[in-house]
């Protein structure tokens, strides 16, 4: 008679070897998923340029006819209307994109880059950024297996104006505006005239030494005819 423990006992040790193989495919297919992966850095853009906010799966995964979703975690449903909804900044689905659930503020001014989603870029881009697209951005794909299914973005958006430099303070390049053509004229007519001056002073110190020379020069004439006047007449000879 063979006993139940024994029975149990004796097919236990055959299968600890394939139980612990399993675990260990488990373990490497599930660190071998691609995760979402953002910037670590905001992005700062001013305020009328075009901005990419960069996102991408790694290792490569091809995100051609996928589901990725570009929203806005801080933005929250009307809590008074049980039927509204928070809406996409970008939606693409099925090989398209989703226009018809995307924010309004944002129509027609974002893109992905359609060549680019077999290699795992789903990087968006935002085109003539305003003040209010500011703000924390969520890089979403709801199909991965793997728990990072999405990353973080943050957009700094800085206005298009000139900063006065004080001690501590670091000018950034975007800070700085191409002068104005009319402040350039005004630089060249500013230093037109002060050419002007300088040449007028100096014709008149040209002017100046020529007039003393020559009154130096007549005074010494009229020395040499005093001193010729003052010589004693010698008597005639007899």
């Amino acid at each position: 008679m063979v006993h139940v423990g024994d029975f149990v006992l004796g097919f236990s040790f055959p299968l600890w070897p394939f139980i612990a193989h399993l675990s260990t495919v488990a373990w490497t297919t599930d660190e071998g998923q691609p995760q979402v992966i953002g910037s670590p850095q905001p992005i700062i853009t001013t305020l009328g340029d075009d901005v990419i906010l960069p996102c991408h799966l790694k290792p490569t995964l091809d995100m051609e006819g996928k589901t990725v979703e570009w929203s806005k975690p801080d933005l929250k449903p009307d809590p008074s209307d049980r039927l509204s909804r928070v809406e996409y900044v970008h939606l693409y689905r099925d090989w398209q994109d989703i226009p018809d659930m995307q924010l309004r503020s944002y129509a027609g001014r974002t893109k992905m880059f359609p060549d680019r989603l077999k290699h795992g870029n789903i990087s968006l881009k935002i085109m003539s950024v305003m003040l209010t697209d500011a703000g924390r951005y969520k890089c979403h794909v709801p199909k991965l297996i793997n728990a990072v299914k999405e990353s973080i973005v943050e957009l700094v958006v800085e206005p298009n104006s000139v900063q006065t430099w004080t001690p501590g303070t670091t000018l950034h390049p975007r800070n700085v505006q191409t002068p104005d053509p009319r402040n350039e004229i005004n630089v060249t007519g500013g230093r037109s005239h002060l050419a002007t001056v300088i040449a007028a002073v100096l014709c008149t110190l040209l002017i100046l030494g020529v007039v003393v020379a020559y009154l130096l020069h007549r005074k010494c004439q009229q020395q040499n005819l005093i001193k010729y006047d003052d010589t004693p007449c010698k008597p005639l000879p007899a």
